[in-house]
């Protein structure tokens, strides 16, 4: 088995994100495994794992723009925003399809959303979901986010089954519930499940025990992702051989430092291609990997290292 990659997890309903890491840090032995951005209990999907010197990009997987498909239920209310919770309110369910519809699309764009008391985020050296469960509620600040789109895949009241394909610091569950203060009856998420993360789909997402099987099988390789695969829409630099030093201490990188550039389709591109600003995944000339590179004026220098000798 590799040292390092990624594992594209499909998260089932119960497990939490850091049983899916505990349950793989087992599994392959290693104690060095991370995830890439919490998915509630109950909520399923895709969930990246890292191990090894991968576990450097959960970070940069967190920022990632994600997919979700969720079911709205309208008319309910409850403490957590979704049917996990304690029911604050009922109301009748009187708008129509076409206000539905209609209400969700103001939604699409840059909005401000309020994150949920039952959160991970931390108040005080404390989590908001903690402070929750002993009854205490604090004041939140309302956060940015963008909405790339939404598409209803089905509207069978009071449920309303939606894709959305939103940016990183998105709660669902707080979007369903803005959608239906604004429609006027309340709503809560029934369903949550998130179909991709950056490059990675539900299509090739393996549950647990799929990856448990495929270990002892000895049949893992094919489904452990190279670090570098994140970063496939960049550009493809091929450092010499006589300037490898430079590489893998981490120095700058200028021109005459490299064999050649690729665009993210392999074809050849010159160096001025990398003035302005711009990310550069950076190789030696055997194929190994040694990291991300921001370049600005001709200057590229280490954002981080993955080279494994």
């Amino acid at each position: 088995m590799k040292n390092s990659g990624i594992v594209n997890v499909y998260k089932e309903k119960g497990y939490t994100s850091f049983d899916v890491v505990a349950i793989l840090r087992k599994t392959f032995h290693i104690k060095k495994v991370g995830h890439t951005g919490t998915l509630d209990p109950d909520a399923e999907g895709v969930l990246p794992v890292c191990f090894g010197k991968a576990t450097k990009v959960c970070d940069l997987l967190t920022d990632k723009d994600k997919v979700y498909r969720a079911t709205m239920h309208l008319g309910i209310t409850t403490d957590t925003e979704d049917m996990t919770g304690n029911v604050t309110s009922q109301r009748e369910v009187t708008c129509t399809e076409d206000e539905i519809r209609r209400v969700m699309m103001e939604f699409v764009g840059d909005i401000m959303q309020v994150p949920p008391m039952y959160s991970a985020l931390k108040v005080n050296g404390k989590k908001l979901y903690e402070l929750a469960r002993e009854g205490i509620e604090v004041e939140r600040k309302a956060r940015p986010i963008h909405i790339f789109s939404i598409e209803i895949e089905e509207i069978a009241l009071p449920l309303v089954t939606f894709s959305v394909h939103c940016s990183k610091g998105t709660y669902i569950r707080t979007l369903c519930k803005d959608i239906g203060e604004k429609l006027g009856c309340g709503a809560c998420m029934e369903r949550l499940l998130r179909t991709r993360v950056s490059c990675f789909d539900l299509e090739h997402a393996l549950k647990l025990e799929e990856i448990k099987e495929r270990f002892e099988k000895c049949d893992m390789d094919d489904f452990i992702y190279d670090v570098d695969s994140i970063f496939s829409h960049t550009k493809k630099a091929v450092v010499k051989e006589d300037s490898y030093r430079y590489a893998l201490n981490g120095a700058a990188l200028l021109e005459h430092n490299f064999v050649s550039v690729f665009d993210a389709f392999e074809q050849e591109v010159t160096f001025l291609d990398l003035e302005g600003e711009s990310s550069i995944r950076v190789y030696l000339e055997d194929g190994s990997f040694v990291g991300i590179y921001d370049c600005k004026d001709g200057i590229c220098k280490l954002r981080k290292m993955f080279y494994e000798s």
